[in-house]
Protein backbone atom coordinates (compact mmCIF):
# COMPACT_ATOMS: atom_id res chain seq x y z
CA UNK A 1 0.00 0.00 0.00
CA UNK A 2 2.99 1.94 1.11
CA UNK A 3 4.38 1.94 -2.51
CA UNK A 4 1.26 2.59 -4.34
CA UNK A 5 1.22 5.60 -2.50
CA UNK A 6 4.64 6.83 -2.91
CA UNK A 7 3.78 5.70 -6.96
CA UNK A 8 0.98 8.05 -7.32
CA UNK A 9 2.21 11.07 -5.37
CA UNK A 10 5.54 10.55 -7.85
CA UNK A 11 3.46 10.38 -10.74
CA UNK A 12 0.93 13.61 -9.51
CA UNK A 13 4.10 15.39 -9.20
CA UNK A 14 5.39 14.44 -12.66
CA UNK A 15 2.00 15.90 -14.05
CA UNK A 16 1.91 19.11 -12.29
CA UNK A 17 5.23 19.74 -13.74
CA UNK A 18 4.19 18.89 -17.17
CA UNK A 19 1.22 20.76 -17.21
CA UNK A 20 3.42 24.42 -15.99
CA UNK A 21 3.57 26.49 -18.41
CA UNK A 22 7.38 28.36 -19.31
CA UNK A 23 7.39 32.06 -19.45
CA UNK A 24 7.47 32.08 -23.80
CA UNK A 25 4.29 29.85 -23.01
CA UNK A 26 3.00 32.49 -21.10
CA UNK A 27 3.71 35.21 -23.20
CA UNK A 28 1.90 33.80 -26.30
CA UNK A 29 -0.97 33.20 -24.43
CA UNK A 30 -1.03 36.64 -22.92
CA UNK A 31 -0.75 38.09 -26.50
CA UNK A 32 -3.32 36.03 -27.71
CA UNK A 33 -5.71 36.80 -24.88
CA UNK A 34 -4.99 40.53 -25.26
CA UNK A 35 -5.94 40.68 -29.14
CA UNK A 36 -9.28 38.57 -28.74
CA UNK A 37 -10.66 40.45 -25.58
CA UNK A 38 -9.07 43.95 -25.34
CA UNK A 39 -11.01 46.63 -24.95
CA UNK A 40 -9.06 50.30 -24.48
CA UNK A 41 -11.12 51.20 -27.27
CA UNK A 42 -13.67 54.60 -26.65
CA UNK A 43 -12.51 58.47 -27.20
CA UNK A 44 -10.01 58.55 -29.86
CA UNK A 45 -9.04 54.92 -29.56
CA UNK A 46 -9.42 53.08 -32.50
CA UNK A 47 -7.52 50.35 -32.31
CA UNK A 48 -5.20 47.91 -30.08
CA UNK A 49 -2.90 45.02 -31.01
CA UNK A 50 -0.06 43.02 -29.09
CA UNK A 51 2.81 40.74 -30.81
CA UNK A 52 5.33 38.89 -28.58
CA UNK A 53 9.15 38.98 -29.58
CA UNK A 54 9.71 35.93 -27.81
CA UNK A 55 13.56 36.07 -28.31
CA UNK A 56 13.79 39.54 -26.63
CA UNK A 57 10.90 38.39 -23.68
CA UNK A 58 9.14 41.43 -24.56
CA UNK A 59 5.59 42.06 -25.49
CA UNK A 60 5.17 45.27 -28.01
CA UNK A 61 1.39 47.10 -26.87
CA UNK A 62 0.10 49.29 -30.37
CA UNK A 63 -2.30 51.70 -29.37
CA UNK A 64 -3.95 53.14 -32.63
CA UNK A 65 -5.68 56.46 -32.47
CA UNK A 66 -7.58 58.67 -34.99
CA UNK A 67 -5.27 61.83 -33.92
CA UNK A 68 -2.67 63.14 -36.06
CA UNK A 69 0.60 63.26 -35.27
CA UNK A 70 0.81 67.09 -34.14
CA UNK A 71 3.32 68.28 -31.76
CA UNK A 72 0.20 69.41 -29.60
CA UNK A 73 -0.98 65.81 -29.55
CA UNK A 74 2.32 64.31 -28.36
CA UNK A 75 2.33 67.27 -25.52
CA UNK A 76 -1.00 66.43 -24.54
CA UNK A 77 -0.31 62.94 -24.23
CA UNK A 78 3.06 63.53 -22.77
CA UNK A 79 1.16 63.74 -19.27
CA UNK A 80 -1.97 61.59 -19.36
CA UNK A 81 0.14 58.40 -20.97
CA UNK A 82 1.03 57.18 -17.80
CA UNK A 83 -1.87 57.17 -16.49
CA UNK A 84 -3.26 55.10 -19.41
CA UNK A 85 -0.75 52.48 -18.48
CA UNK A 86 -0.93 52.30 -14.80
CA UNK A 87 -5.11 51.85 -15.97
CA UNK A 88 -3.53 48.40 -18.45
CA UNK A 89 -2.04 47.29 -15.61
CA UNK A 90 -4.69 47.70 -13.15
CA UNK A 91 -6.73 45.69 -15.97
CA UNK A 92 -3.91 43.04 -16.62
CA UNK A 93 -3.79 44.22 -19.89
CA UNK A 94 -0.22 44.93 -18.85
CA UNK A 95 1.01 41.68 -16.92
CA UNK A 96 2.96 42.22 -13.65
CA UNK A 97 3.03 38.61 -13.42
CA UNK A 98 4.92 38.65 -16.69
CA UNK A 99 6.73 41.42 -15.65
CA UNK A 100 8.37 39.69 -12.68
CA UNK A 101 9.57 36.60 -14.66
CA UNK A 102 11.45 39.15 -16.50
CA UNK A 103 9.08 40.28 -19.78
CA UNK A 104 8.84 44.01 -21.20
CA UNK A 105 6.06 45.66 -22.53
CA UNK A 106 6.71 48.06 -24.84
CA UNK A 107 3.74 50.26 -25.42
CA UNK A 108 2.82 52.52 -28.10
CA UNK A 109 0.38 55.77 -28.56
CA UNK A 110 -0.17 55.86 -32.28
CA UNK A 111 -1.21 58.61 -34.22
CA UNK A 112 -3.67 57.47 -37.41
CA UNK A 113 -0.60 58.52 -39.82
CA UNK A 114 1.82 56.23 -37.47
CA UNK A 115 3.41 58.32 -35.49
CA UNK A 116 4.65 58.12 -32.32
CA UNK A 117 2.84 60.30 -29.96
CA UNK A 118 3.97 58.66 -26.66
CA UNK A 119 5.97 55.12 -26.33
CA UNK A 120 6.81 53.66 -22.88
CA UNK A 121 8.82 50.60 -22.38
CA UNK A 122 7.56 48.87 -19.04
CA UNK A 123 9.81 46.73 -17.13
CA UNK A 124 10.08 45.54 -13.18
CA UNK A 125 11.56 49.26 -12.27
CA UNK A 126 8.97 51.56 -14.44
CA UNK A 127 6.20 48.88 -13.21
CA UNK A 128 6.96 49.86 -9.52
CA UNK A 129 6.93 53.43 -10.32
CA UNK A 130 3.33 53.35 -11.79
CA UNK A 131 2.19 51.47 -9.16
CA UNK A 132 3.27 53.61 -6.37
CA UNK A 133 3.35 56.99 -8.09
CA UNK A 134 1.34 56.92 -11.46
CA UNK A 135 4.08 58.40 -12.99
CA UNK A 136 7.29 57.55 -14.99
CA UNK A 137 10.73 57.47 -14.24
CA UNK A 138 12.78 60.03 -15.16
CA UNK A 139 15.53 60.00 -18.20
CA UNK A 140 14.23 56.08 -19.15
CA UNK A 141 11.79 56.33 -22.60
CA UNK A 142 8.84 57.78 -21.19
CA UNK A 143 7.00 59.02 -24.54
CA UNK A 144 9.58 59.50 -27.12
CA UNK A 145 8.42 63.00 -27.85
Amino acid sequence: MKKITQIAFVLSVLLMLASCKNTKQRIQEHVSNYNTTASIKGGNVVATSAKAFLNDNKIEIRIETNLEGTEANKLAYEDTFPSLLKEMVKNDQISPALIEEGVKFDVYFISYNNIILAQQLVDKEELAVLENKGGSVAGKETAKL
